[in-house]
């Protein structure tokens, strides 16, 4: 049998859903990685990634199953669902990519700002650091926060501020998360094709007579 028959075209199907919820748990575990560490639920990009995560080991579920069991209705809905899911992923990882360290500075700037004192006092003995960004637009609320912070790192008189812990762990979850992002959206136009196929073919189990 030829590569491009059905029962390739199931198998093809069936493993490309495979790699996507191995994709969408990648996504999910770094975005969480990513938000756990304090970078704070500030960079709402970090939630949309989780989304586009869960979204995705969904739908790739529902394939899995349509692809297995050559079902016509779940297949339609999963070439539609994964189409937008391409679209919306692209969109999220190139804003991911895109996100300059002045962005970032100033989405962390202004979360810091509606949070609570003990928040950023316990925030800072998390991190080990004390205030948030050291500059002149910042220098009156970094000293405040720095007379208030009671993390281990002012024992010691050295102290890293949570800005730059935060940026540079930023940085890495970002780039992360829109590298693998963007190449596996490219891939989802792969599945939403193979889908197209493979819902126009017929079963040849349907019609034994035609190996006969």
């Amino acid at each position: 049998m030829v590569c491009g028959g059905f029962t390739c075209s199931k198998n093809a199907l069936c493993s490309l859903n495979v790699v996507y919820m191995l994709v969408g748990l990648l996504l999910i575990g770094v975005a969480a990685w990513g938000k756990g560490f304090g970078l704070v639920s500030s960079i709402h990009i970090i939630g949309g990634v989780i989304a586009v995560g869960v979204f995705l080991l969904l739908i790739a579920i529902v394939g899995l199953i349509g692809a297995i069991h050559h079902h016509q209705v779940l297949l339609f809905f999963y070439m539609v669902i994964l189409f937008i899911v391409f679209l919306f992923q692209f969109g999220v990882s190139c804003s991911c990519l895109a996100m300059n360290r002045g962005q970032q500075e100033t989405l962390l700037n202004s979360a810091w700002g509606m949070m609570h004192n003990k928040t950023k006092e316990d925030l800072e003995y998390k991190l080990n650091c004390c205030g948030l960004l050291n500059t002149t637009a910042t220098r009156a609320q970094y000293y405040l926060d720095v007379g208030t912070c009671t993390a281990p790192c002012k024992q010691v008189e050295i102290c890293y501020t949570c800005g730059d812990k935060m940026l540079t762990h930023a940085n890495e979850a970002l780039k992360i998360l829109g590298g693998v992002g963007l190449f596996f959206s490219f891939t989802e136009i792969l599945g939403v094709w193979l889908a197209v196929r493979y819902r126009n073919q017929k079963d040849p189990r349907a019609n034994p007579s035609a190996f006969l």
